[in-house]
């Protein structure tokens, strides 16, 4: 079995100009890759801790050159000689050298640069595509699905123009579409909102994930907004394409109340939690993300028996792809689905873990880009070889986005799924029934 002979770590940027690391993993038999870590804004503090240099007179503090020594100088002297394949091992080795509960020795990113690594030498060396070496090796999934497209049209929050609150605005396509169907939807979609904006003369530019950003008075303008959009097009709300929000409530929490530009006064948990009861009613809201901001664990036990019913709850500033936090969010029932984001975590093996207990607990798995991307498809081979039901990736335009979709549709081309009839109900592949969008 080959082994690891070098381990090299560099920076380079991401999609918003930010340092980021890089590293590249040679083995004794001549095989050669990389990877490259992506980098989140709106972060949950009980993320892994992602390892800046704070040197001001170097991209104002945000260089990762700590991180890159991390990798060269720290890991590679234990990891080499490593067998690729043995990626609990080597992943654990990582840990172990790190010593703390959120990785904040090394750095996340330093130690995912080299996990992720690892597990493409690992499959390289076994001469499997990536997705199939994921689904062989951790047996999570028996038979292939890609994963449904949530697509991030309009962004706001952190990830806008400072109009709007909420972080994003989905169009989701139904679940029985093929995922070129539904990579087409949501393109179709996004080319026709386009033309809306300019025919309104509305702010058409995009923000950092790709979805547009523009002047809006209220959140609910969006919905409407999508409703109006796509009224243009052949598709029809509720049995098409079904609309979510990741709402990133962190970000308009303050003081113990919820403030959003759609009431003046602030909304108290409860007040938030009817907001959005009303909000999935109207819009055909199918998706719910981070409604409630981190640590208002009361609030999200009753916002998912609300509305957990019809709506996918899914956590992601709550959970951090953290085990600790997923499981204790399985037992006080506060959410149906988890936001998987492997630099949330730090190494494959523990991000692979929280997937199989989300599973387990029948929960439906997302797998998530970052705002800060980089050109690395490694997420869409992970996504589908760990059976992910969806794939949030941003919207279906710039490089960093759309090299995530192409590497679906080309792992769609060699698996050959069967197409689903158009006979198919809407609801989403694996949910259970009691998530059927409302038609």
């Amino acid at each position: 079995m080959a082994s690891i002979q070098t381990i090299k770590a560099r920076e380079i940027l991401d999609s918003r100009g930010y340092p980021t690391i890089e590293t590249m993993i040679t083995l004794d038999n001549g095989i050669v890759v990389s990877a490259a870590v992506p980098s989140g804004t709106s972060t949950g503090k009980h993320e892994a801790v992602e390892l800046r240099d704070n040197d001001q007179s170097r991209y104002y503090g945000r260089g990762v050159l700590k991180a890159v020594k991390n990798v060269n100088e720290i890991i590679a002297p234990v990891v080499i000689g490593q067998d690729p394949t043995k990626q609990t091992t080597i992943d654990q080795i990582l840990v172990n050298l790190d010593g703390t509960p959120n990785k904040s020795k090394l750095g996340a990113n330093a130690i995912l640069s080299v996990s992720q690594a690892v597990a493409k030498a690992g499959a390289a060396t076994v001469e499997l595509p990536l997705y199939e070496y994921f689904k062989q090796k951790y047996q999570i999934v028996q038979n292939y699905h890609i994963p449904t497209p949530i697509f991030n049209l309009i962004n706001g929050g952190a990830h806008g123009a400072g109009n709007l609150d909420f972080q994003e605005f989905q169009i989701i396509p139904a679940s029985n579409k093929p995922f070129y169907k539904a990579l087409q939807i949501g393109s179709e979609i996004f080319m026709k909102l386009e033309e809306v904006l300019i025919a309104k003369g509305a702010v058409h530019s995009t923000g950092i994930e790709g979805g547009f950003a523009p002047n809006l008075y209220t959140n609910t303008d969006a919905f409407q907004l999508f409703f109006e959009t796509i009224t243009r097009t052949p598709y029809v709300v509720a049995q098409d394409v079904f609309l979510g929000l990741d709402a990133a409530a962190n970000y308009f929490f303050h003081g113990g109340k919820y403030k959003i530009r759609d009431r003046n006064d602030a909304f108290s948990t409860k007040e938030m939690i009817q907001f959005y009861k009303e909000v999935s009613q109207q819009y055909h809201v199918f998706s719910l993300e981070d409604g409630l901001a981190e640590d208002d664990w009361d609030g999200w036990k009753a916002m998912t028996t609300e509305l957990g019913g019809t709506v996918m709850m899914i956590g992601d500033d709550l959970l951090t792809t953290s085990k600790e936090r997923v499981l204790r969010a399985i037992q006080e029932k506060s959410c149906n689905a988890v936001l998987v984001k492997p630099n949330q975590i730090g190494t494959v093996s523990e991000t692979v873990e929280v997937v199989k207990i989300a599973k387990d607990a029948g929960w439906q798995i997302v797998f998530s880009h970052r705002s800060g991307e980089t050109t690395d498809d490694f997420i869409a081979d992970m996504a589908v070889g760990l059976g992910a039901d969806y794939a949030k990736f941003g919207a279906p335009d710039r490089g960093e986005r759309v090299v995530k979709y192409n590497r679906l549709l080309q792992i769609e081309s060699e698996i050959a799924p069967v197409p689903a009839s158009p006979a198919v109900s809407p609801t989403p592949s694996g949910m259970p029934s009691t998530f059927a969008p409302r038609t």
